[in-house]
């Protein structure tokens, strides 16, 4: 079974070189690693432009963002599972691979859903990002198990299609939604934690990410066809806030 991780990035240099090497790190050995980057004008291609023996395949170009170059690498893939693996986060352990690559084998199912720590730029890790307790019908009130930990079969892509780019950070919501509620895809928690991810990224960014993400889940929705509780999904920091006084 062959796994293809897409890395998209663009003036990484300060974090690209962890990335490359948390991938030729893995233990398992069926690995097409793409990084699909949006024409720098930094040291990022230089970077991976060192590693040849890691990096499959790569291209460097202008695009139109972040989830047009997502759709990039998906286009370019050729294993039997997708991953997105983002330019500034690692693999958890070396080992992350070869267990996911066992759970499919071992699963009938067209995707599988971990967890992810976040952790701040000293490594302190601040949050376990479970989906132990995710469901697709969560997405009705505003809730998507962590994008990092999800592999997907490639041929998901091509049957249901791929990023929409009208979404400005909540196209890998709306996909979701599409994979799992309104396809029904199968699917399975791996209870693998695949990622680390350095905290601060566009979707969680402040307020006026906040009610961006919030008009996206929404629209998400209403194109997928679901109903759903659109005050439930303006106040979810509140179930939230209840899960980690919970915990």
């Amino acid at each position: 079974m062959k796994i293809s991780i897409i890395t998209v990035c663009y003036n990484s240099a300060a974090t690209i070189e962890k990335t490359i090497q948390s991938v030729a790190q893995q233990s398992y050995g069926a690995i097409e690693y793409i990084i699909v980057d949006g024409g720098s004008t930094d040291d990022t291609v230089a970077i991976i432009q060192r590693y040849p023996q890691v990096v499959s395949r790569w291209i460097s170009e202008s695009d139109k963002g972040l989830y047009d170059a997502m759709n990039k690498g998906i286009a370019l893939a050729t294993g039997d599972l997708v991953g997105i693996l983002n330019s500034d986060d690692t693999f958890y352990a070396d080992d992350v691979l070869a267990k996911v690559a066992q759970f499919h084998q071992t699963h009938d199912i067209e995707a599988s859903v971990g967890n992810i720590v976040q952790h701040q730029a000293n490594g302190k890790i601040i949050r376990l990002y479970s989906a132990k307790n995710w469901t697709p019908q969560k997405l009705r009130i505003g809730f998507m198990p962590p994008h990092p930990s999800i592999f997907f079969k490639r041929e998901l892509f091509q049957q249901f299609g791929n990023y929409q780019l009208d979404f400005v950070i909540g196209a890998d919501y709306e996909l979701i939604t599409r994979f799992f509620l309104k396809q029904r895809i199968r699917w399975a928690y791996s209870g693998i934690t695949t990622t680390a991810m350095l905290v601060g990224g566009l979707s969680s960014s402040g307020s006026s990410s906040y009610q961006l993400i919030t008009k996206e889940i929404q629209l998400a929705l209403q194109r997928n066809g679901m109903t759903y509780s659109p005050l439930k999904i303006q106040f979810r920091w509140i179930w939230k806030l209840m899960g980690y006084l919970k915990k």
